[in-house]
């Protein structure tokens, strides 16, 4: 028999939309579970952002989604995990955090060529994360490093395959190509949302690595060691952003295979209120 604390929702942000890759990919993990998605889109991108400011923000979607009831938190922006994940902890530390990091492993561990190129901002190629990944399972390989500039706003917009979006993507992984990638890293949590365009650039011989459907299962083994009870109804879907909620809505349909009630926030000093 479930508990009122079981019903509690997981919470999942990420600077825009870009979390929504994550977060389909615990809808197909885990069904059951409810879920509280924000988008912090006033500040959207956060990879241009200093690091201090982005745990700031971290630490304040933190606290709002906690104070909806949340039991576990992913953090689903690769910036925000670099630069804020071990912060959270600290500030937090009977909560549950998951958190996003760059799959330079099963790229390293199952590239041919020996060659791997890794898309992400320039605060994730900038952290101790990343780093820290690269030098534990990537000693052996080449990795090609670009930050796409522009690609998260071109996202953001919806802008899934116009051609500036094409043209970001190809400056980015033509010359990654002409060294011999085999496989593409993809350290962004937007950036799978453009993963058809990226496969048609590269070619299907070249493994593009979508890191979601990992996370889905970390956040599903948190959970069976805490108190998620199988339940046969279908999990709620609450979604707030501090940017304009028409806006969020009209891009769901585009970037996720369902709606929910989307509410608009803003931030008031630190604190995040309700509009």
């Amino acid at each position: 028999m479930s508990s009122d604390s079981d019903m509690r929702p997981v919470g999942v942000f990420d600077s825009g939309v870009g979390g929504l890759s994550v977060l389909r990919a615990i809808r197909q993990q885990l069904p059951n579970e409810s879920v509280l998605y924000f988008g912090d889109q006033e500040h959207v991108p956060y990879g241009r952002r200093q690091l201090t400011e982005v745990r700031k923000f971290s630490e304040g979607i933190t606290r709002f989604l906690l104070g909806r009831g949340a039991k576990l938190i992913v953090v689903a922006c690769n910036t925000a995990s670099a630069a804020a994940l071990q912060s959270l902890r600290k500030a937090f530390p009977d909560v549950f955090f998951v958190g996003m990091e760059p799959a330079v492993k099963p790229a390293a561990e199952n590239t041919r060529s020996g060659v791997v190129g890794v898309l992400a901002t320039p605060a994730t190629f900038q952290g101790a994360l990343y780093a820290s990944v690269v030098e534990r399972f990537a000693s052996n390989v080449t990795l090609l490093q670009d930050t796409c500039p522009g690609l998260v706003q071109q996202i953001e917009r919806g802008a899934l395959d116009d051609s500036e979006t094409r043209a970001i993507l190809e400056s980015a992984l033509r010359p990654m190509l002409d060294q011999g990638i085999d496989t593409v890293v993809l350290g962004c949590t937007h950036y799978p949302f453009v993963i058809p365009l990226i496969q048609e650039i590269v070619g299907q011989n070249v493994r593009v690595i979508d890191p979601a459907p990992a996370v889905a299962r970390q956040v599903a083994r948190l959970l069976d060691l805490t108190e998620r009870v199988a339940s046969p109804r279908f999990g709620t879907l609450r979604f707030f952003t501090s940017g304009e909620a028409s806006r969020f809505e009209e891009l769901l349909p585009r970037l996720f295979d369902e709606t929910g009630e989307v509410r608009e926030v803003f931030w008031d000093n630190d604190e995040i209120r309700i509009k």
